[in-house]
């Protein structure tokens, strides 16, 4: 499979590629800039070929193969009654706001964090109370829990995790999701687990499910993924959600009918084929993405001087703080304007992130060793080196 291969996607409606100028190389927006899995393409030449497109119904075989995915590839049992599906994992978290609380209920999260989290309360008549992860001297984030559990108790109804965590890259231990669960439990907290990263771990890592530490952990949470990160599918528009709970379960799907619709027939059968017979190339992106990541990593190390890195445990996004560069702008300001390269703004990901960019390494190696290279230029100008 050639992840080395440079596809030109100026050439269609790509938001990563089209939203800066031409001279500008977008490292941005969380997709992959790789061909999907062969399964994927070739299933959906077929269900076009037909060349009928109605309403239609979830594909049969698709509960089943994502319940699988789910065993083989995170130890979790999930019935297939038990899964749903929806359009968009961001739909998803409004979604269980919507299902699980009232207006005025407050809603918990952890900053910083993929700036739709920010918003979602607040415009659903919501008060959003924030716990702000804590960056060690290594870069390594860490849960202050003390401030977790003072937070938990001032009346909060639901939480909003997110693991792998977008944009730290932190994959979370069992020990630390335990303990976020049973403060939950607590509480009477419901968990909204936000888990679409879940596939994209490297080595030495695992991801758990917080859903699967326990039944009665099962039982207030409501977990959203996607084969979108997974196999880069994300213009689908077409995610997954797990509810153990029958009566949960009941209250989503219902709220769903009344708002949401349903996922397109070309997303289903794309989900379908990932599922199915995506595995291999899972594999092969994963071992692409880890040699990315550690590239990124050495390269912030040796050649980017007042630029730090904590070399992320998951997802394909590096969280670069940029605090002791000193800058008289926002890093992502200079380096847009300085090394013609667009990143995300820290700023937006809420308290904490100020000073940080994020960058998406999910592309072939020469455009990551472009893009380090300019901005590489970019700082030894400014350090007037």
């Amino acid at each position: 499979m050639d992840f080395d291969r440079i596809i030109d996607r100026r050439n269609t409606e790509s938001i990563k590629w089209n939203v800066f100028d031409e001279d500008v190389l977008p490292m941005w927006i969380a997709d992959m800039d790789f061909r999907s899995p062969e399964p994927v393409i070739d299933a959906l030449h077929k269900r076009i070929d037909h060349g009928v497109f109605g309403y239609g119904l979830p594909l049969e075989g698709l509960r089943e193969a994502i319940a699988a995915h789910l065993v083989s590839r995170h130890s979790w049992m999930v019935q297939p009654s038990e899964i749903d599906f929806i359009c968009g994992v961001v739909t998803g978290f409004n979604h269980a706001i919507y299902s699980l609380t009232k207006p005025g209920d407050k809603v918990l999260i952890q900053t910083p964090v993929y700036p739709p989290f920010l918003e979602a309360p607040s415009e659903a008549g919501r008060e959003c109370v924030f716990n702000q992860l804590q960056r060690k001297e290594d870069g390594r984030y860490e849960i202050d829990f003390d401030d977790f559990e003072a937070k938990a108790a001032s009346g909060v109804r639901l939480f909003i995790l997110c693991n792998p965590h977008n944009p730290v890259g932190r994959v979370f231990t069992r020990e630390e999701l335990t303990r976020m669960a049973e403060i939950c439990l607590k509480h009477g907290i419901y968990i909204c687990s936000d888990e679409i990263h879940a596939d994209l771990i490297f080595s030495g890592y695992q991801h758990i499910p917080i859903a699967s530490l326990s039944p009665e952990i099962g039982d207030i949470t409501v977990t959203y993924f996607a084969p979108s990160k997974t196999f880069n599918v994300a213009g689908f528009s077409t995610s997954v959600y797990v509810a153990k709970n029958p009566e949960m379960k009941q209250r989503l799907s219902k709220s769903m009918r009344m708002l949401l619709g349903h996922p397109n027939i070309l997303g289903l059968h794309a989900a379908l084929a990932a599922y199915q017979g995506g595995g291999a190339w899972l594999d092969e992106v994963l071992q692409y993405l880890e040699i990315n990541r550690d590239y990124l990593n050495d390269f912030v190390l040796e050649e980017l001087p007042g630029v730090n890195l904590w070399r992320p445990e998951g997802t394909f996004l590096g969280w670069l703080d940029c605090r002791e560069l000193n800058l008289d702008t926002t890093p992502q300001t200079f380096f847009l304007e300085q090394a013609k390269v667009g990143l995300n703004d820290g700023a937006t990901f809420g308290e904490g992130g100020e000073d940080f960019v994020r960058l998406n390494f999910a592309c072939p190696k020469s455009v990551l060793e472009d893009g380090l290279t300019r901005m590489r230029g970019a700082v030894r100008r400014h350090q007037g080196v």
